[in-house]
């Protein structure tokens, strides 16, 4: 390949300037939020057709990392844009639409600063006793408790996150680590299992004891392919089921 700048070197042609394009984002050369230069202007500084580019922009904006926006151009795809607010969200409502019960109600039950246990320090690539952020949260929707959650984040990156500052930013968690801490999420790996309800569920999500429960381990990656959270989620599925769209 190339460099930035330079015609990819084999093909397929439009992967290659997928594939420089996203370095780009990598280095941050266009922020969350921002413009990006025109299909012509990137064929140029590419030296392709514009219809390469074009098939190279529409993969990213498939993959939620650009934005198109209708007689504006193609934006830098952020947390904070309301089709890409549930990106890693796969809950659903029985209803069936997403966003029907209004927005999530957050409650911030702790964060604070801990040492990585061993497992949380190989998920995230640390070394064990290593400081990170755990965060515990409850997210309901129209006033039931749904999902409880636990977080571990490094703590050198997220330094300066308090719950205080959980509980009052009003947009997306996601969208508050790209504004204040300059980390993108951009991909993340699931495991899921059914639970048992336990002792803590049950003063949380307000179930009997033994309910079943869906449990969702989530590691977030960067650009750089990065891990940088650790999300440990358990849900109740009496009103909402899990939706996965496989291509």
């Amino acid at each position: 390949m190339a460099s930035p700048g330079g015609a990819p070197a084999f093909s397929p042609l439009y992967q290659q300037i997928k594939g420089l394009i996203l370095n780009s984002l990598r280095a941050g050369e266009w922020k969350p939020g921002e413009g990006i230069p025109s299909e012509m202007d990137l064929a140029a500084r590419f030296r392709v057709s514009q219809g390469t580019v074009r098939k190279a922009i529409d993969e990213l904006a498939a993959e939620n990392l650009l934005l198109r926006r209708q007689g504006k151009g193609t934006f830098v795809a952020t947390h904070a844009e309301q089709q890409v607010q549930f990106r890693f969200l796969k809950l659903v409502p029985d209803s069936g639409t997403r966003g029907s019960e209004g927005p999530a109600q957050r409650d911030i039950i702790e964060c604070r600063r801990t040492r990585a246990s061993a497992d949380v320090a190989r998920v995230l690539a640390l070394r064990a006793g290593d400081t990170v952020l755990q965060a515990r949260r409850v997210l309901s929707f129209g006033g039931t408790p749904i999902i409880l959650e636990d977080i571990w984040l490094p703590a050198t990156i997220f330094k300066g996150l308090t719950a205080e500052r959980l509980a009052n930013y009003q947009g997306p968690m996601y969208a508050l680590f790209e504004t204040e801490f300059n980390v993108r999420m951009v991909r993340a790996d699931e495991k899921i299992r059914a639970i048992p309800a336990s002792d803590i569920h049950t003063s949380l999500l307000k179930v009997k004891k033994n309910t079943p429960l869906l449990s969702v381990e989530r590691v977030a990656y960067t650009y750089r392919d990065e891990p940088m959270e650790l999300r440990r989620g358990c849900y109740r599925t009496d009103t909402h089921y899990y939706h996965n769209a496989l291509n």
